[in-house]
């Protein structure tokens, strides 16, 4: 019995054996990259290349499940490798402590992915992610925004440009429309922001504002993006 025999009952052992040869990076593991990594681990990807500069901190335990008491001061990159690697200690794990912007895209080589995940926050740095992907042909997934919502049920998969409602993605409509770029696959929500209440806690990097969050909501987006990266990657073997 193999730790993926479940998964296997649905998509075949041809489609589990190619899996584990796939190489995917995901750009952010907080609260809804963690949780796609933590699905594409169990869901047995056997290479995870893992981007994010921040480290755990006490704010981040109520929504991001690499976050523990044990993992406060950790790497977020360096909390979730030991987190794949206790659930498959089969997987390569590379992680990059990297903000990643236009300025420090050149130090990656997009080629080597099968797909790209981008669950970070800044504008600029999404863009250039899809840029990137875009240039070197690799399928990318794109998180909109899930902070200042309580409705988990409301996210939905489609393209950037059948979007509404969500601030964030109206301005990644209207930026890379005018980057030439057509289609990009992306999970959102139609849920309007609430206002969050006034916050002490010092804002992030790139941040104008500390939004509010919850357990559920950020979670579920991510779970929704491994799926979409696991069913693309297996289409072929339906």
């Amino acid at each position: 019995m193999s730790q993926f025999s479940r998964t296997e009952l649905l998509y075949g052992q041809e489609a589990m054996e190619d899996l584990s040869k796939r190489r995917v990076a995901v750009f952010g593991v907080g609260g809804v990259g963690g949780y796609a990594v933590e699905a594409l681990a169990r869901s047995g990807i056997g290479t995870l290349d893992l981007f994010d500069n921040d480290t755990v901190c006490l704010s981040n335990l109520n929504r991001q499940i690499i976050a523990t008491h044990q993992t406060i001061g950790m790497y977020k990159v360096d909390a979730a490798k030991e987190r794949i690697l206790s659930i498959n200690p089969n997987a390569a794990v590379f992680t990059h402590k990297l903000f990643f912007m236009p300025d420090t895209a050149d130090q990656i080589d997009f080629s080597v992915f099968d797909y790209v995940i981008d669950a970070i926050d800044t504008v600029t740095g999404k863009i250039e992610l899809v840029m990137r992907a875009s240039a070197a042909g690799v399928p990318i997934i794109s998180s909109m925004g899930a902070g200042n919502k309580k409705n988990a049920s409301a996210f939905e998969v489609t393209d950037i440009y059948k979007t509404s409602v969500c601030p964030l993605a109206k301005v990644m409509r209207k930026e890379l429309k005018a980057r030439g770029i057509r289609h990009l696959k992306v999970v959102y929500s139609k849920e309007i922001p609430l206002k969050p209440l006034p916050s002490s806690e010092p804002l992030q990097q790139g941040r104008r504002s500390t939004p509010g969050s919850t357990a559920f909501v950020p979670s579920v987006a991510g779970l929704i993006i491994a799926g979409e990266v696991i069913n693309d990657l297996t289409a072929r073997f339906v």
